[in-house]
């Protein structure tokens, strides 16, 4: 029967070595988790802006509205989603586009890359509606 003192021989001083192991894969597939949730929380902020806008264009296409109920509607569906920091750059405005003229509402906003945190002005996104004749 081996001693105690054989078998630490036996491992070759690799005792411990589990702990080093765990921490160092653990601290990669933390980061690897946080990554995906970051890139999911930018995909989902990219969509809420995005339908905002085509929702407040459409808004403002109505026959008794105009370009700024296009705005403060679209204005008012960021403020409610994401926040009142994601809503202070939003434009609409008649523009001419091919076969006829169109609301377009543009929002202008930050990229959350850290969390809700991020650099401002960093990310547009645009909604069109066709304007009636």
């Amino acid at each position: 029967m081996p001693r105690c003192g054989s078998r630490d021989k036996a491992l070759g001083g690799e005792r411990g070595s589990a702990a080093v192991d765990f921490v160092l894969i653990g601290g990669v597939l933390v980061l690897m988790c946080m990554s995906i949730v970051q890139l999911a929380l930018v995909l989902h902020v990219r969509n809420t802006l995005i339908d905002a806008a085509g929702s407040g264009a459409r808004y403002g296409t109505l026959a008794d509205r105009g370009p700024s109920d296009a705005r403060d509607r679209t204005v008012s569906l960021i403020t409610s989603s994401l926040g009142p920091s994601y809503a202070r750059e939003v434009a609409a405005e008649a523009v001419d586009s091919g076969p006829g003229r169109m609301l377009r509402v543009t929002v202008t906003s930050p990229l959350p890359a850290f969390g809700l945190l991020g650099p401002a002005q960093a990310m547009t996104v645009q909604g069109h509606a066709p304007l009636p004749r």
